[in-house]
């Protein structure tokens, strides 16, 4: 709206002042300067039909007969004109400096609203880029993590296929150690049995010699005494019965020596679980054969005749690392290891044994500090493989924490090459070893085992969690079943 204004009031002045011999007035704003310029008064004379009014008056040339009064008066109606353009020229420069300011500020304002607008635009920019590069970056550390962490547990495995080869190479060596020694103990044995065997054959043959040549003495005196006395001959008859009778004695106990080598052994009893071998009079722990029910050959297994009035079959032992307990399914299947040191005596012995009545659990656990827990099951069993030797226990008590930390019933066993855990991980790998694992579960006792005290947090290991939690080093643990009605 300030711009027609403006122009009106050009257009008012135009009309009010004159080309030539005029007074000028001029108006400096800034750089502009604005000239106006006014007409002269002295030659202007009032025409004869002269009025005063506001309105402007046009430049003519003078008439002849016009009244100088007249012209006075006109020429106070132009200063008064005059002056009255001079307060519009005023008003127009306060106007004019007052648009200026209004549209300088516009401008600063829309120059600071622009540039504010391009500036957060150029840190939305900036701030995409950097989080676009974050998540790259993010995105190849996490590459480079689990790459690093495959090949963590590739040379884990490798290590741990390398020592259970040394160990398995060593066994093998003290097993054949073993037998050496034991073959030669027997050939040593035999050896004496056969020399004692052939030494009491000469002695008896050399007695069958003496008693010949007694007999042939004693028929040649027979003979000589027959025709001395008919008396005699009935007293040397007897006495040839009696010799007679105790060579036939001889030689009967030379035939039953020699029976005696051939006779084959007695089979010793075999028992079910050690809580029979307990109730027949053995109460000293060690290795025994038992036959579990239903089963066609013996299992050698230890046998604890100490603990809580004794009669325990060991399951599970753990306490020095000999045996690698990261294995197959077939393995956990048969059982592995030594019954008098670490072993897993196999998961269908154990559900022979106990399925066969009902069974107790007893867990010893003890810490790389010495201190001691157990845990015990009033009930306990696992199903057959078919089932994947589901895991069966109830009423836990113990000092092993307040609650179990064995799985909870119905849970499967799981190996690293047969998975039936319910986490998607595969918890044997993980946490290695063969166990009751569900979502891979507060406990596992078939872990790597670590010797020692450390403060490192090992998922991997030997863990009860609700004895002292995951930070726990277990250094010893033992699993062992006996009947209820023991």
């Amino acid at each position: 709206m300030g711009h027609p204004l403006v122009l009106v009031c050009l257009a008012f002045l135009s009309t009010a002042v004159i080309d030539s011999e005029k007074r000028q007035h001029r108006v400096q704003h800034g750089p502009c300067s604005y000239t106006f310029i006014l007409p002269e008064v002295e030659h202007c004379l009032p025409s004869k039909d002269f009025q005063v009014t506001n309105s402007l008056q046009r430049d003519s040339p003078p008439s002849p007969d016009q009244d100088p009064a007249r012209g006075e008066r006109m020429v106070e109606s132009l200063e008064a004109a005059t002056e009255n353009n001079t307060r519009w020229l005023q008003k127009l420069e306060s106007y004019i400096q007052e648009n200026v300011r209004s549209g300088m500020e516009e401008m600063k304002r829309s120059t600071v609203h622009t540039h504010t607008a391009a500036m957060l635009e150029i840190g939305t920019n900036l701030l995409s880029q950097s989080a676009e590069q974050t998540r790259k970056l993010t995105n190849v550390e996490t590459q480079v993590l689990n790459q690093t962490s495959r090949v963590e547990i590739q040379l884990l495995e490798y290590s741990l296929v390398t020592n259970r080869l040394e160990k398995h190479i060593l066994q093998q060596n003290q097993e054949i150690s073993r037998l050496n020694d034991k073959n030669s103990f027997l050939e040593q044995r035999f050896s004496a049995l056969e020399t004692r065997h052939v030494k009491e054959l000469q002695g008896i043959q050399r007695e069958k010699r003496q008693l010949q040549e007694l007999l042939e003495r004693q028929s040649r005196l027979v003979t000589l005494l027959q025709g001395s006395s008919s008396l005699n001959s009935t007293l040397l008859q007897r006495q040839q019965a009696v010799l007679t009778g105790t060579v036939q004695q001889l030689l009967a106990m030379v035939t039953h020596c020699n029976d005696i080598s051939t006779q084959p052994k007695v089979e010793s009893v075999i028992f079910m679980d050690c809580a029979e071998i307990f109730r027949s009079g053995v109460t000293e722990s060690g290795v025994y054969d038992i036959r579990p029910p239903n089963s066609t050959h013996a299992v050698k297994v230890f046998c604890d005749m100490q603990t809580r009035g004794g009669g325990w079959t060991v399951i599970q032992h753990r306490r020095d690392g000999a045996v690698d307990f990261h294995r197959d399914w077939r393995d956990y299947k048969m059982g592995f290891g030594d019954p008098s040191g670490e072993y897993w005596v196999g998961n269908d012995v154990i559900h022979l044994i106990t399925t066969s009545k009902e069974y107790t659990l007893h867990v010893q656990l003890k810490d790389a500090e010495g201190n001691e827990a157990t845990s015990y099951y009033d009930h306990f069993y696992i199903d057959a493989e078919d089932k994947n030797y589901s895991l069966h226990s109830r009423g836990f008590s113990g000092t092993a924490g307040r609650t179990s930390s064995l799985s909870h019933p119905g849970t499967m066993f799981s190996t690293k090459d047969r998975d039936n855990d319910r986490c998607s991980c595969k918890c044997a790998q993980m946490a290695s070893g063969g166990w009751w694992f569900e979502a891979c579960g507060p406990s596992n006792l078939n872990g790597i085992y670590y010797a020692g005290v450390s403060n490192v947090v090992r998922y991997n290991g030997i863990k009860w969690y609700y004895w002292k939690g995951p930070g726990l080093i277990t250094t010893m643990s033992t699993m062992m079943v006996r009947p209820v009605d023991f």
